[in-house]
């Protein structure tokens, strides 16, 4: 464990293992890196994988207010300038942070899975009003409710009456798992306003120059593969793939199916960055 300096003062603490080329993890909006240990131990034979929470979390500096993306990508550019790394794996808005950030940093290969990037209105988010109302008025199970049957459009439950929604959601946060998403809500809320409102045609992400691994769960929501397409014909050096038999948290699951293809991305040489038309 190491304590890093962020741009503006803050205190990161990077959590580092494995021997081998470094990969920095971004992780989703709704958990912390506790739940990312599995994949971190799945690539440390191979790779240095580096976990750091973002702000708010665990052993995280507090957000500044008004939060922005910013903020991430600021102490995603200490991460990586600490650890020399030219590797990043996204996860959910985490990928939405890291391919921002690709924008900005000297990322040579970024992997994507379930990347929360709304395309042409690709990321739903006819949820959000009633959910960001109903955790500003205390109700966090009828606000993950809301939020889990809003994001998660594929799952029969999301079809399910919402007071069933809501008791299944307070006996969820009653869990060690479902406690942390709960008392992170609020921020996943935010994060889904700033991804809602940050939807742009694919062209928008020309400028990556990165190699990109665009990748998603075929048992996971619908819109994650269209808007991958969407990015691979615009983003000139990127390519999709569809994980079998995966949900969104299979990245935490780190089931080989999920890691072979990360390793073998990651392992591959640097090709040279081509000229787009």
């Amino acid at each position: 464990m190491e304590r890093i300096t962020a741009r503006d003062g803050a205190t990161i603490v990077l959590h580092s293992t494995g021997a081998g080329p470094g990969i920095v993890v971004v992780h989703g909006g709704g958990v912390d890196i506790s739940i990312y240990h599995r994949l971190a131990a799945a690539l440390a034979d191979r790779f240095t994988v580096h976990l750091y929470n973002r702000r708010g979390r665990a052993d995280a500096p507090p957000r500044t207010s008004p939060y922005t993306f910013d903020e991430d990508i600021d102490d995603l550019a200490a991460v990586l300038d600490h650890t020399g790394a030219g590797n990043v794996i996204g996860h959910s808005s985490g990928g939405f942070i890291a391919l921002t950030a690709a924008l900005r940093l000297p990322i040579a290969r970024l992997a994507l899975y379930d990347a929360a990037i709304s395309i042409d209105g690709s990321f739903p988010a006819a949820w959000l009003g009633a959910a960001r109302a109903a955790a500003a008025a205390g109700d966090i199970a009828r606000a993950m409710a809301l939020t889990a049957g809003g994001i998660n459009t594929h799952q029969v439950t999301s079809r399910w009456p919402l007071p069933v929604q809501t008791a299944i959601c307070r006996l969820f946060l009653r869990t060690p798992i479902g406690r942390m998403m709960g008392d992170l809500l609020p921020m996943t809320l935010d994060e889904s306003a700033l991804i809602h409102a940050a939807d742009s045609p694919a062209s928008r992400w020309a400028a990556v120059t990165a190699e990109v691994l665009l990748a998603c769960g075929a048992n996971g929501p619908r819109y994650y593969a269209p808007a991958n397409e969407a990015l691979a014909r615009t983003i000139p050096r990127a390519r999709t793939l569809e994980i079998p038999r995966s949900g969104h948290d299979a990245i935490n699951r780190a089931h080989p199916r999920m890691i072979d293809p990360l390793a073998t991305f990651f392992g591959a040489e640097v090709t040279n960055p081509r000229v787009s038309p």
